[in-house]
């Protein structure tokens, strides 16, 4: 069952059973540079229940991308909870398979993330939290119609604050 369907692409619910997809991602030093660092095997299964949770809580959470063409797995995107200068936010995150970048798949879901948090769940803002030195994430949500509202500090580092209001 997906939640999100865009042109390349459909969104769904993460499960257990997409812990080594996720890894693939989450093993690539590259794919996890702006991250505090890689994931092992037991580090995923624990995202991911930290997800699952998020889907209780809050109704919504990060979500598995596949290609419609394919059906293989892409990367993951979706909403979150952040606490900004101790306010609760939703943010709009993604991070896709490193052999996929440059395709503007991120771009693609990034895009339908804002419109199911703008349409579906009624909310009125959303933002990105980017280490100001990955370039192409702050296009992602620049292209998503975003854009650089202040810089914080959080998790121990310097981190741009994107936004947008509805």
């Amino acid at each position: 069952m997906h939640l999100i369907e865009t042109a390349r692409m459909l969104l769904r619910p993460m499960e257990m059973s997409d812990a080594d997809d996720l890894l693939k991602i989450f093993s690539d030093p590259e794919a996890m540079r702006y991250y505090p660092g890689t994931r092992d095997t037991e580090q995923t299964r624990e995202w991911i229940g930290w997800n699952l949770e998020s889907y209780r809580r809050d109704g919504f959470g990060l979500w598995i991308a596949s290609l419609k063409t394919t059906g293989a797995f892409a990367g993951q995107c979706g909403l979150v909870t952040q606490e900004v200068e101790g306010r609760q936010e939703v943010e709009i995150g993604y991070l896709f398979l490193r052999s996929l970048w440059g395709q503007g798949l991120a771009t693609e879901a990034a895009r339908a993330c804002r419109d199911y948090a703008r349409h579906v769940l009624g909310l009125r803002r959303v933002i990105s939290l980017i280490d100001p030195a990955n370039m192409a994430s702050c296009r992602v949500a620049e292209k998503a119609g975003m854009t650089l509202e202040k810089e914080i500090y959080k998790w121990d580092k310097k981190v741009s604050v994107y936004s947008m209001s509805f």
